[in-house]
């Protein structure tokens, strides 16, 4: 089965974090990284522009309203992104508790992938 799991993370905490911690945390992420990839689970990644720098599509009235930024405001904004392949839930969450920002206040969103017949 195919697990996302996406990472959030305050943009504003990251900022406030010292540099060297930062840094810590980036190479324990890339060694996560390596272990995955090696054990067969890491199918796709990666790291996500600052949400500022987003560009949000609606349609209103019919008509497209395109708008620089982030769809909304919120505390956390999605940082990063890793496709696992895991056996079961159970799995996709054992990887995701070993994510390095979660004890500085990270969340990791885990989904189930539905692939549909195109």
């Amino acid at each position: 089965m195919k697990f996302l799991l996406m990472c959030y993370f305050s943009e504003d905490l990251w900022g406030k974090i010292p540099e060297t911690q930062r840094n810590d945390i980036m190479q324990q992420y890339g060694a996560l990284l390596k272990e995955t990839v090696k054990s067969g689970h890491l199918l796709d990644g990666a790291m996500l522009a600052r949400s500022h720098m987003a560009t949000t599509v609606r349609r209103q009235a019919g008509k497209p309203v395109i708008t620089d930024g982030p769809f909304a405001e919120t505390k956390e904004q999605l940082g990063g992104y890793h496709l696992m392949e895991c056996k079961d839930m159970e799995e996709a969450i054992s990887i995701a508790l070993r994510i390095p920002t979660l004890p500085f206040g990270g969340t990791i969103e885990i989904r189930a992938v539905e692939l549909s017949e195109v």
